[in-house]
């Protein structure tokens, strides 16, 4: 005889899962709200995330000055006109070609689709003309947008030449005040907030602070090796576009798995097309091993800590992230995804049953083996006093 169901119980599960779904409801408004506002104030926002980014590179030297005696003022504008300088370096050095080759970069790309399609089309896949038609010329017309614009963005910014000036402008005024006033930031946020904000906020900040710092510099450093070992690559076996192709390669590297396979892919089609296969068959075997030295050697020698995110949630984070913002979405998306799971992983503590090991720490404390850093930007010694008298970043 079948069971009959309980009428208290299902009213209680439905009851259960109206209220879970209503909530889930409620945190998927506020998401949209953010990003609505985010949208909608991205003016503001670019300019403050690529100031972030930029000071997670010049920190280190900052940090060293100020350790060394240095006034704050004194040592950010120190370390701020040699970032110009050498920033205009690159631009003069390497920009400036890039841009002039991009066409002929894309041109390649082209070619070398074509030159895939005619071979799809013969002997022995015999795929059917009418069958790629529709997807490799849709494939053709992103690659050449894509191309472009991931050029562009590394030459000239997001948009057009005059907001990429702005923001760059902008960009460095901020740049200035974060390594000039940024210890005193989050004592002075933690005296705005009432209760447990005051000590939930700075640390979920702190921790953001440390997994943005260290994926920076970790991709920026991984990058420049993938494009001096493949560049030197490519300029051995005599494929054209050498200097292009490295540029490529280092902006791809902020954009973990799919960054890699696209830089490569173009790699291959350019050696392809004016190489042959067999040049184009050692660039594939070059960017196997430089990709399998970064996977195995240099990103565990560099990053002592991951970001904690399996690769399956980095591969959906930049899905995700380039349908939302196109090339900007994907390069922010893997540092937006450490955030939250940094966000997440600060609940769990807080949430925890008591005698887990997780609940009863210090709200500020460092993971273990974390080296104490009391002069880093959102950290003052004693700032949060009462009495400090610190001023707000």
């Amino acid at each position: 005889m079948p069971a009959t169901l309980s009428s208290t119980k299902t009213r209680a599960a439905l009851r259960s899962s109206a209220r879970i779904s209503l909530e889930l409801l409620l945190v998927l408004l506020m998401a949209a709200v953010v990003l609505w506002a985010l949208g909608w104030t991205w003016s503001v926002t670019w300019p403050v995330i690529v100031a972030l980014l930029m000071t997670t590179l010049t920190w280190p030297p900052t940090r060293f000055l100020r350790r060394r005696g240095w006034r704050p003022a004194l040592a950010a504008s120190v370390v701020t006109v040699l970032f110009l300088i050498v920033a205009a370096g690159i631009a003069v050095l390497i920009a400036v070609p890039v841009a002039s080759q991009s066409g002929e970069l894309t041109k390649g790309v082209v070619d070398g689709i074509q030159q895939l399609r005619q071979w799809a089309a013969g002997p022995p896949l015999n795929i059917g003309e009418d069958q790629l038609a529709k997807g490799l010329d849709t494939a053709v017309a992103r690659i050449q947008d894509s191309v472009g614009g991931i050029v562009n963005a590394a030459v000239t910014g997001v948009g057009t030449v005059l907001n990429g000036v702005v923001t760059t402008v902008l960009a460095l005024f901020l740049m200035f005040f974060f390594l000039k006033d940024g210890p005193r930031f989050l004592p002075w946020l933690a005296r705005q907030l009432p209760g447990r904000l005051a000590a939930d906020v700075p640390a979920v900040a702190a921790r953001g602070w440390d997994t943005l710092g260290a994926f920076v510099r970790s991709q920026a450093f991984v990058g420049l090796l993938d494009a001096v070992f493949i560049g030197l690559g490519l300029w051995i076996v005599g494929v054209p576009l050498v200097l292009p192709l490295a540029v490529l390669t280092f902006v791809a590297a902020f954009v973990p798995i799919v960054g890699a396979l696209f830089a490569g892919f173009v790699a291959v089609l350019i050696a392809l097309v004016s190489n042959g296969l067999t040049d184009a068959l050692i660039v594939l075997a070059i960017i196997v091993v430089v990709q399998q030295l970064e996977g195995n050697v240099f990103q565990p020698m560099v990053q002592s800590r991951g970001l904690g995110l399996h690769a399956a949630v980095v591969l959906l984070a930049v899905t995700l992230g380039g349908s939302l913002a196109g090339i900007v979405g994907s390069l922010l998306a893997v540092p937006a995804a450490a955030l939250v799971a940094v966000l997440w992983g600060y609940l769990r503590e807080q949430l925890a049953e008591p005698g887990t090991g997780e609940r009863g720490r210090d709200p500020g404390a460092d993971e273990p083996g974390r080296k104490q850093e009391t002069d880093e930007p959102g950290r003052e010694p004693g700032a949060g006093e009462p009495g400090s008298g610190s001023a707000p970043a």
